[in-house]
């Protein structure tokens, strides 16, 4: 595996040497590119010029210099600093050159490094070096692209505590004990006339349950992982009129939607990225529940229907100066753990038939009550406030495949011994557990695993 750059990167030896824009793209006041490999020190002294080549430069310092074309002429001041491998982020030897943040004199920069014996990094590639060697396993690799699209303190937070290799730490202590797990009972059946103890008995599955147990509360990770990542899908719901486009409003501090008491002004949804108690929530406006007066509107209500089947949180919304009787309440399937029911114009009073329902009163006009809706709200999708100094694990969807196939596996495996099935079947089924966690952080041939991760990041990570 170490020959070969997987998914959509072509068939090429990992040494040969890779270059990319690192900033993105547009004018800067710098722009950054980066060289990785074996040739990455001989290439940067073809067109590097300075008081010392790049071959005698000191590592990690800053080095003045400039750029210059086939002919000799400056295309820019830069500096270029010398990261000798393994200490590097790739692990090779790397270069960086910071030049200034035009479009044509970047452009002009990366096509002479090209010229002159680098090509072009493909997506993901300088971070999937550093994996192949060894510089991270596969929980830091993708806990970069985190770290990037991070969008709250607390995404933030989660994504460094697994670059630092929080998560890849868990996983690993797990894999070591599933590895004396299998290794016992495969002792037992390869080498029978030596009496060792196959521990069949309740040690065997104590140690199994602990195991499970490890697994299914890094599983509890993966909702806080997901809302994290990508905000949790907030639908706000409701009749027409009854203030929903003013709590939108209201909750984003600017004017989102338009606000008219012509019922069915929002025909479509509308949606706004918010952070509440450093929470991400993904707000949904939707067009108000009733019969839809012409074809655009019932459009508007088809696509609330759909919203409200995808919400993490639904907050309904209903005049609470109206009797109950009186109101078209939503009508839920099901109970939702993070339905929020609403009362406003609170300012206007509330009818003495709303008395004993789990209600929040809220005034969009005068902001009463919207504290604790917002309270509400995190509570929701999170236990309570979270504290500084809380340690956040939060897996994503691809952990959370393999930690569920592996529990499922030492689950069945326990099984097995219970039912006093054959050893050869539960070593089986720990190895398949093993080979799952094994696959979390890359300790397992993972090459379909690597095309999926690697595709997703930016040229020049």
């Amino acid at each position: 595996m170490c020959g070969v750059l997987l998914g959509s990167i072509p068939f090429r030896p990992v040494n040969d040497t890779i270059t990319a824009i690192s900033t993105a793209f547009g004018e800067a006041a710098i722009s950054v590119l980066r060289l990785s490999g074996d040739g990455a020190v001989a290439v940067a002294e073809k067109l590097f010029v300075s008081k010392q080549p790049a071959t005698a430069l000191e590592p990690r310092v800053q080095h003045f210099g400039r750029i210059v074309d086939e002919t000799g002429s400056t295309v820019d001041s830069v500096l270029l600093t010398v990261f000798k491998g393994p200490a590097s982020y790739t692990g090779e030897d790397v270069i960086e050159i910071s030049c200034h943040g035009g479009i044509l004199v970047t452009r002009r920069i990366f096509e002479l490094l090209l010229k002159h014996g680098a090509r072009a990094a493909e997506a993901g590639e300088f971070t999937q070096r550093a994996f192949l060697n060894g510089k991270m396993d596969l929980t830091q690799a993708e806990a970069v692209m985190d770290l990037i699209h991070a969008q709250s303190e607390l995404a933030l937070r989660a994504a460094t505590e697994q670059l630092e290799g929080r998560l890849g730490k868990a996983a690993e202590l797990i894999r070591a004990d599933l590895i004396h797990l299998v290794a016992h009972v495969e002792a037992y059946i390869d080498f029978p006339e030596e009496d060792i103890d196959p521990d069949t008995g309740s040690a065997m599955t104590d140690r199994m349950d602990g195991l499970i147990t490890r697994l299914r509360a890094l599983l509890e990770t993966a909702e806080h992982g997901r809302i994290l990542r990508s905000g949790a899908r907030t639908v706000i719901c409701g009749e027409p009129n009854v203030g929903k486009s003013s709590l939108l409003n209201l909750l984003t501090g600017f004017e989102r939607a338009i606000v008219s008491p012509t019922a069915g002004t929002t025909r479509d949804t509308i949606e706004e990225m918010l952070h509440i108690h450093g929470l991400p929530f993904r707000l949904v406006d939707t067009a108000g529940l009733r019969e839809a007066g012409d074809e655009i509107e019932q459009l508007g209500i088809q696509r609330t229907n759909q919203e409200l089947t995808r919400a993490d949180v639904i907050i309904e919304v209903v005049d609470g100066s109206k009797a109950q009787a009186e109101t078209k309440r939503l009508a839920l399937s099901a109970p939702h753990r993070g339905h929020i029911l609403v009362l406003n114009k609170s300012d206007l009073g509330q009818h003495p038939s709303w008395s004993e329902e789990k209600i929040i009163p809220l005034s969009c006009s005068t902001n009463e009550g919207l504290e604790a809706l917002r309270l509400a709200m995190r509570d929701a999708v999170w236990s309570g406030a979270v504290q500084t100094n809380d340690q956040l694990l939060a897996i994503n969807t691809r952990h959370q495949t393999c930690f569920e196939r592996a529990a499922e596996m030492l689950t069945q495996a326990r099984s097995g011994m219970e039912r006093h099935e054959a050893p050869e079947l539960v070593a089986f089924d720990v190895r398949e557990a093993l080979q799952a966690v094994g696959e979390v952080t890359g300790r397992v041939d993972v090459e379909e695993v690597l095309s999926a991760i690697f595709s997703s990041f930016c040229i020049g990570k």
